[in-house]
């Protein structure tokens, strides 16, 4: 009986924070990714609603406009980590959201009055108010999410990744169609991003033992399972850079989202273009076409999801043999399918659609095999592990953009493509061997709230220096007082 009590309700508050992260990356991917089809509406009005004004941007203007949004959100993964750290999750999500919602708002006045330099602008400042946003999500998830529990929570809150990336293609293209046109598709955005927000401000809470919600039996089941000290959620803990930059199983980990994000990036941000362009498809065709890799990844996660809890739930596999597993599917199909698709051209568009739907669909297993292992080797350090992953990872997508607008000339031009799925492939490859033989899912020493203490005890004056002198152990004070 008591057992069954300690284990929490079945359904409960950090249901509720995972279902709200969901919503969160979902809302934040719709505003970030929509560009790829505004792109193109907006160069090709009689695609889609010739009602609004055309633009004659070169695709270089157009690589600009699409990597433009990491210029900003590659600067605030730091503060991200360090925000919430200070501040609390909820604060930093809640205006980082809204923050980006006011952005897409903005987007089509900013247009009106800069061109494409103007949507470059305002979308480094979506990326500014973005980039604090997945920091807090792994320091949220770490709070909320029993051990047990941490991957199936963990993979069902990032499915929003997929769902927001068929919301933006999809959705997206049947906006630009409509009545509203292109101008819509900002507007839609920012409407979903401040629907979010009120619901966030309701029912989050930084941890379990904060929320006004909770049942007195999951607050204790969360708390219990996490095995930290009593002053653990008041304690600002230490961060170990030197370990955590010398660490292989991070660094590995670091390499393989930097090889994923390249390959992914490219078939987020040129799928519209690519099938405009090589398969020549016009844009209501484009926006069904372009969503339905997404939509497969989105399926595929669930796929995922559940293998993944059938696997450890009968001891099949460890955690690490799972990540593994999972990131060797996630990355080498995709190496393989996409080599394929470069040599495709609008006579073999069925079947560069189904590879193109293959590529994506599997790769939503990266989520589980990579994408949570910042939690996995640190909890307690978790938005920081993520601001630095994050960081190295979207740099990338600044650069593939770019060397898409150097490499297609033409975007109709299947050679020129064919380059840019290469290099994809070859990147795929090598990222999952780094991680296979270096990456683990076993928390490292690093993580220990006292680790720092322990090695080095004069660092034990960081948490002073950053305010928390009153909430530190006594031993602790009394040894600063002297």
């Amino acid at each position: 009986m008591t057992s069954e009590i300690n284990k929490g309700p079945l359904l409960g508050m950090r249901h509720v924070q995972t279902m709200l992260i969901f919503l969160n990356i979902t809302c934040l991917y719709i505003g970030r990714l929509n560009v790829g089809v505004s792109v193109v509406a907006m160069t090709n009005a009689d695609s889609t609603n010739p009602d609004f004004k055309e633009y004659d941007w070169s695709l270089a203007q157009k690589s600009y406009i699409i990597s433009s949004f990491f210029w900003g959100y590659i600067f605030t993964q730091f503060l991200g980590g360090y925000l919430c750290k200070k501040f609390g999750v909820k604060s930093v999500m809640l205006w980082g959201s809204f923050a980006s919602g006011v952005c897409s708002a903005l987007t089509p006045v900013f247009i009106g009055f800069g061109g494409w330099q103007g949507y470059c602008g305002i979308r480094v400042l979506m990326g500014f108010a973005q980039g604090l946003i997945f920091p807090c999500i792994h320091q949220h998830l770490a709070r909320w999410s029993p051990p047990a529990e941490r991957n199936r929570l963990g993979a069902l809150s990032h499915t929003g990744i997929e769902c927001g990336n068929v919301c933006a293609m999809f959705l997206s293209g049947m906006i630009a169609k409509s009545a509203i046109g292109w101008p819509g598709i900002s507007y839609v955005s920012a409407g979903v991003a401040f629907a979010w927000c009120l619901f966030w401000a309701i029912f989050a809470a930084d941890n379990a033992v904060e929320s006004r919600y909770i049942s007195d039996a999951e607050l204790e089941y969360i708390e219990s399972s996490l095995k930290h000290n009593e002053d653990y959620h008041k304690t600002i803990i230490p961060i170990p850079w030197k370990a955590i930059c010398t660490s292989a199983p991070f660094l590995a980990l670091l390499v393989a989202r930097c090889c994923e994000s390249w390959g992914l990036s490219t078939l987020q941000a040129q799928i519209p273009t690519y099938m405009n362009g090589v398969l020549d498809m016009d844009m209501k065709s484009n926006a069904f076409f372009s969503a339905l890799p997404f939509l497969a990844m989105w399926l595929m996660s669930y796929v995922y999801l559940i293998t993944a809890d059938v696997l450890l739930a009968g001891n099949k596999l460890s955690l690490t043999a799972l990540r593994k597993t999972f990131n060797s599917l996630a990355f080498w199909i995709p190496s393989a399918t996409l080599i394929g698709i470069g040599f495709l051209d609008q006579d073999q568009k069925n079947l560069a659609i189904v590879l193109m739907t293959i590529s994506v669909g599997v790769n939503s297993g990266a989520t589980i095999g990579t994408s949570l292992n910042t939690i996995d080797l640190s909890p307690n350090h978790a938005s920081i592990l993520m601001g630095i992953v994050n960081t190295a990872a979207n740099v990338v997508p600044i650069v593939t953009p770019l060397i898409v607008g150097l490499i297609v000339k033409e975007d109709t031009n299947r050679s020129e493509w064919q380059v840019i799925f290469i290099i994809a492939s070859v990147l795929f490859f090598f990222g999952n061997c780094v991680f296979l033989f270096f990456g683990t899912a076993v928390s490292q020493p690093w993580d220990a709230e006292d680790y720092l203490q322990l090695r080095h005890p004069e660092l034990a004056l960081v948490p002073a220096l950053q305010g928390a002198t009153k909430d530190m152990p006594k031993k602790t004070s009394d040894s600063l007082d002297r």
